[in-house]
This record gives C-alpha cells, structure tokens and sequence, in this order.
C-alpha cells in the first residue's frame, strides 16, 4: 500500500509545485513512513498471513487481495493529492486501542487476531495523519485489506454439517437410500465422506471477495452492494451442497467409477466456476453507471500549512504509539527460554476409584508440544459399571505451537469423528462446572468426553478466558502453567451416554488433581 501511494502521489518536479502541494507531499511522505514503520514493526505478524497465504489454497487468494487493494487505492490518487491532511486524534486513540489488541494476543497466542489487529493498523494511520477525507476516499480498499486474514476455519464444521445434511436430503428426495452417521453416508453402492475440502469454505471466501470487489466497481447505492454481497455469501453455500449433491450421483450412478478421485475436485472447481460466472452475469444487469464526481473545494495556504505540521506531528505519534506495544511483547517473553525442570506426573487414586493397570486406553487425545502427560482407566471399586480414562497434560510454560489451546488438523484422532459438541452443566460437591462435552462416534461405538482447561487456579470451559488468563500471566510475569483434563467413557451407540458415570468420578478426581497440579514445579 505504501508503495503504491507513492508511486501515484509522486509529482514531476519538487522544485516547481506550488506551496500547498508541496506541503500536502510532506504529508503524504509522512503518511508513508509510518505505514513502513507499522510493516516492519509488525513484520512478524504480517509474514505469517504470508505463510499461510502459500501453505493452504482456502486462503491463497490473500496474493491477490494486496495488489487489489493497491490498484483501488490507485484509482482515487487524484482525488487524494488534492485534499488537506486533516490529522484525527481518534485514530492515535484507535491505533493505540489496536496494539494493546495486538500485544494481548501475541501473549495468548492467538495470530488471526494478532493479524487483524496488524491490519487495522494500516486504516489507523491514514486516519490519524490524513484524518476523515482521506479514509472516506480510500474507505473499500483500506477494508478490502481484511479479506487478506486468512480467516474461516470457524465456520468449517457448520459448512461440513450443512453440506452433509443437503446432500442426505436431496438423496433420499431423488429417492437413493442413505444412512448418514455424522459427516459420513452409506449408499448401496459405496460410502462418502465430507471433509474440509468439501466443506465449501474456500468457494465461500474466494466469491465474497469477488463479491465484493464486483460490488464496489460497479455500483454505487448501498443497497445493490449489499445486495450483491449477501448473494456472494449465500449462492456458494447453497451450490456447494448442490455440487456434493451431483458428485454423489455421479459416482452412484456409475457404480463408483466416477468423481471418486482427482476429477471428484476437477467437476467441484468447474461447478464452482460456472455458478460465479452466472451470478456475476445476473448482477451485471442491473449494473449502475457511475456518479459524476463534485470538484474538491480549493484549500487554503494558511490551513494547508497546518495541515501539514499537524500530519507530521501525528506520523512522529504514530512512529512511538506503534512501537511501543513490540517492545513490551519482548519483555513478556523474556523467560520463554529459560528451562524447565522435567516433571512427571503421578497421581493418586481418586476415592472409591481404583487404576486399572492392564486396561488399554480406548482412546489418545491429540496435544500440542511437550507437556507433562498422565493417563490412567479407572474402575469404581467393587467393579460395577463402565471404565472411565482421564487424561491430563500439563505446560509448566506455553508457547506458540506448544499450549493448552493449539489447532489440530485432527482434533480427535484419525480414528473417531465428532457427532455432537456442547457445553454441559455439570453439579458437583464444590459448586456447579461448565465442560466441554463431546460425543464421537466409530461404527456402532461410541465415546463420551468431558473436558476442561486450568488455567491461572481457574478450571473452565471456556477457550477465550484461558486465552486472556494466558495472556495476563505473561504481561505480569505471573505463573502460567495450565492443564488439560479429560475425562471419557465409551459406550455403545444404543445405550444412553453415561454422563452420571463421569460426573461422579470427576467429582472425586478434580480435588486429588486440583492438589497435585498445585505441587508442581512453575516458573514466570
């Protein structure tokens, strides 16, 4: 961005242009220096979006949002060498709301959050050195820039689920006999799966930035662009069930020889293909020609000259507001690499439980780095009832890659899949305890898992508070050791799930966890 604004701003001779826009460049040059601070400063972050940029195609259209965002900005640079910096003290305040943001979630580890609050850091300059016009006038492709995050792996199990349910449903309307379990369906002729390439998620993506980008250059009123917009959101969905849909067919009808390899992707990406073209086709008639626009109004010397000292004033605020927040995220990690004493995790029996020594483990939770790791099946004494495993890993110190909340590509192993996630209430003797319960299926098995976070002496449920707890340990220099406990049973998919029996041994086993997790060795 810096580079094209220059690049388009860039007059013929200094020596010959008038005093106001010889100010208005100073500005401007002031205007780029900060937005070259903010990518060096934050070169970290923003090389990571790069990263993944080439390491994953759902979001590989971020090489092409940049230079987009570039050739908008291009567009308006008449417009934006004739206005008069107007410097905003609401962006230094933005900008500085945006790096506590930032360095938060440096010390959480959380990098999509890390790279919008990076983005927007862009927009905060323009406006705190240029002020309102300018951000008015560069207002799409200042935003266009957050299509660059690579973000939306939230929404894959909702898309994989609507793709599933779509495709089991127009099946058994055309009249073919399936049985879904899940993301997966039988039919006669062989099964199906739907997975996170089917999920429809980088079709949806890649048509909401066409989208979008269509709906800026070719109208103009805000109701056709978000009219636009919203089909660029929803026809994707609806045709990525529709295009599962005529995938399965294909193979069925053709007995499994069809769409079941490389050309399964091939008629995807064509579908995909022929459906923008025919929506983009649709909208395309009712496209609006373009608004004459009204002649900026002449500036005055005298406010041009302050203009530009108060811009240059505000790039000097910027330069300092921006980093302050790396060099405080250096002090936070100053003990990431301090070494840690090995710790092995030993636990007494819970009471009226007893470790079942031989007893293989139904099932391994996938972690993240190196943690202190207990598992164990117990039985309640006497025998009664179905075993109950509990898993524990433990981070005397996180870091990226190596914490209680790191991403999995497959969260729950390669052998189960997940039927059904929530959040379960459950009493105990020391008050009530929200668990994240899950329900995973193999077959006719089934698996029951209760699981929650210690993080900061508090035992929870919930991912962003771990996150913030995580964070305000590293800033204050506190102890940020957490666990993870897991707790499960299996059972068979025509009997209930045994959540009494979980409950009653978590009841026992979190006191006897909760006193040894406090005997562990811990460093700031």
């Amino acid at each position: 961005m810096s580079l094209l604004l220059d690049q388009a701003l860039r007059l013929p001779d200094a020596a010959v242009l008038p005093h106001g826009e010889h100010r208005r460049q100073a500005a401007l040059a002031a205007l780029l220096l900060a937005l070259a601070a903010i990518m060096l400063l934050y070169h970290a972050t923003f090389w990571s979006m790069v990263e993944l940029w080439a390491r994953s195609q759902t979001f590989a259209h971020g090489f092409l949002i940049v230079p987009i965002s570039c050739w908008l900005a291009w567009r308006q640079r008449a417009r934006l060498a004739a206005l008069a910096p107007q410097p905003s003290r609401p962006g230094l305040l933005l900008l500085g709301a945006l790096g506590l943001a930032w360095l938060l979630a440096d010390a959480a580890n959380v990098p999509v959050v890390e790279q919008y609050a990076a983005t927007a850091m862009l927009p905060a300059c323009v406006l705190a050195i240029l002020g309102w016009p300018a951000v008015r006038l560069l207002a799409f492709p200042l935003a266009y820039l957050f299509l660059a995050v690579p973000f939306g792996e939230v929404f894959l199990e909702p898309l994989i689920d609507f793709t599933a349910a779509f495709t089991v449903t127009a099946l058994q309307w055309t009249g073919v006999p399936v049985f879904r379990d899940g993301s997966n369906f039988s039919l006669p002729t062989g099964n199906w799966s739907v997975v996170e390439a089917c999920s429809g998620l980088r079709y949806l993506i890649a048509a909401l930035a066409l989208g979008a980008l269509y709906a800026h250059v070719h109208f103009h009123s805000m109701g056709r662009r978000l009219a636009v917009m919203l089909a660029a959101l929803l026809v994707p969905i609806l045709a990525n069930g529709v295009r599962a849909y005529l995938i399965v067919m294909l193979g069925h009808l053709s007995n499994m020889r069809l769409a079941v390899g490389v050309d399964h992707l091939i008629y995807g990406w064509l579908f995909f293909g022929v459906v923008v073209l025919l929506l983009f086709w649709l909208a395309a008639r009712w496209r609006e020609l373009p608004l004459a626009r009204a002649a900026l109004p002449p500036v005055s010397p005298g406010a041009s000259v302050a203009g530009m000292r108060a811009a240059i004033r505000a790039s000097v605020a910027c330069l300092l507001l921006a980093s302050l927040w790396p060099a405080l995220a250096l002090a936070s990690h100053r003990h990431a690499g301090a070494a840690m004493p090995a710790t092995v995790l030993v636990l007494p029996d819970p009471p009226a439980w007893q470790r079942l020594h031989d007893a293989a483990p139904a099932w391994q939770a996938p972690y993240a780095g190196a943690p202190a790791r207990f598992a164990a099946t117990y039985a309640r004494q006497g025998g009664d009832g179905v075993p109950v495993g509990l898993q524990l890993h433990w981070y005397a110190r996180q870091a990226r890659d190596a914490e209680l909340l790191t991403h999995q590509a497959l969260p729950y192993g390669a052998r189960w899949m997940p039927l059904a996630q929530r959040v379960q209430h459950v009493s105990l003797a020391s008050g009530a305890l929200d668990v994240r319960e899950s329900v995973l299926g193999h077959g006719g098995e089934r698996l029951l898992v209760w699981r929650v976070y210690r993080q900061g002496g508090i035992v929870t449920a919930r991912p962003v508070l771990v996150k913030l707890l995580l964070a305000q340990a590293k800033l204050l220099g506190t102890r940020q050791d957490g666990a993870d406990i897991i707790v499960f049973a299996a059972y068979d998919e025509l009997a209930s799930p045994p959540r009494a029996r979980l409950q009653t041994f978590l009841q026992a086993a979190l006191p006897v966890i909760e006193r040894r997790l406090q005997e562990l060795p811990h460093g700031p």
